[in-house]
């Protein structure tokens, strides 16, 4: 929700998909190519800065979208950095630190690419461009109604907090637990009549295995566009400076 939220208020929100995919690809290509930590963590710090200051999405937003992978790619240097040893302990390697230092720069500067495009495009805009690009109807619907489920998911979840704090269900941690449990076990029940009222829904409408979405236009879509190939570009000479 964060995410789509971010994406309708993003500066950068009447910015052709095209254009922001180019340059999301430009930022991963060069993160692919450089290999210099230094390299890589100004890379990524150009794609944040260009998500923050240049579509205006909120830092706020930016850091707790940021916070999952980056607790997982943490977690992941760790392990790298600790390694077992012939008596059955573990030790301390130092050896790896320049390996870790790579990939977690390399990890840092796609990651903040692909920020850049999921938190200013809406899911509307994504999937006309991916229909463009020939993408199989049957995974479109699939996100769509992935996507649509997620809200439908939260609706039943709020509701029945609602009702369960009506009823003093959260007064104090032991109800609170049991009240969460049992909300829990029943979210499957309500999400699976919800899904089929949507299916009911779309039959009652003509649905014929395809959706469809009133497209958005974009009359400046060939300018932006070459300006995202000339900043991807630019992205991708600095990373293959990087290796001369």
């Amino acid at each position: 929700m964060r995410i789509e939220t971010a994406a309708y208020a993003s500066r950068w929100q009447g910015v052709a998909p095209s254009a922001k995919a180019l340059f999301a690809l430009g930022g991963m290509g060069a993160a692919w190519v450089a290999t210099r930590p230094g390299t890589l963590a100004g890379l990524a710090a150009v794609l944040a800065l260009a998500a923050l200051i240049g579509a205006r999405v909120p830092p706020r937003t930016y850091v707790a979208v940021t916070l999952p992978p980056l607790g997982f790619l943490l977690l992941s240097c760790l392990t790298m950095l600790v390694t077992p040893g012939v008596d059955g302990g573990w030790h301390w390697a130092a050896s790896m630190w320049p390996a870790v230092a790579r990939t977690a720069g390399r990890s840092l500067a796609m990651l903040a690419a692909l920020l850049g495009f999921v938190l200013t495009t809406p899911l509307p805009d994504l999937l006309a461009l991916l229909r463009r690009l020939r993408t199989p109807e049957l995974l479109l619907d699939l996100m769509a109604l992935c996507y649509r489920m997620l809200f439908v998911l939260r609706q039943a979840w709020e509701e029945g907090v609602t009702a369960q704090s009506a009823r003093l269900g959260y007064r104090g941690w032991r109800h609170a637990w049991r009240s969460t449990g049992l909300l829990a076990g029943q979210m499957a029940v309500q999400v699976w009549q919800r899904a089929s009222a949507l299916q009911m829904a779309a039959e009652a409408r003509g649905y014929q295995g395809q959706l469809r979405f009133l497209p958005a236009a974009f009359p400046q879509a060939r300018r932006q566009t070459a300006w995202a190939a000339l900043a991807a570009a630019l992205l991708l000479l600095a990373a293959a400076g990087d290796r001369i």
